[in-house]
């Protein structure tokens, strides 16, 4: 006999699973059928996404945030080079006999 080894399910199958619980448009018997699951397993998934339902909102702002703020040593690295190559430049030119007007 070979033994049968536990199904595993991603987080999106659970979410998917335990919102069609809190529509109540099925029951979970009939949700179990559906997804081929126990109506004991839906009935757990769904508390603990009814638990967890507040994370969502303050982990979205969380990442939101950090994802539009800049790197701040990354940006001014990047404006000490362009200081660099811009006064490079203007010595470059002003050797060569062009004035700051004439490229501008």
């Amino acid at each position: 006999m070979t033994k049968q080894s536990r199904r595993k399910f991603s987080a999106d199958f659970k979410a998917k699973v335990a919102l069609e619980a809190i529509k109540n448009q099925k029951t979970l018997a009939e949700l179990s059928h559906q997804f081929e699951i126990n109506s004991v397993t839906i009935s757990k998934w769904k508390s603990e996404f009814l638990e967890n339902m507040g994370v969502i909102f303050e982990n979205g702002r969380e990442k939101k945030s950090q994802s539009e703020a800049p790197d701040l040593d990354q940006l001014f690295a990047q404006i000490g080079k362009l200081k660099v190559e811009n006064d490079f430049l203007k010595k470059s030119a002003s050797r060569l006999g062009i004035s700051d007007k004439e490229w501008k």
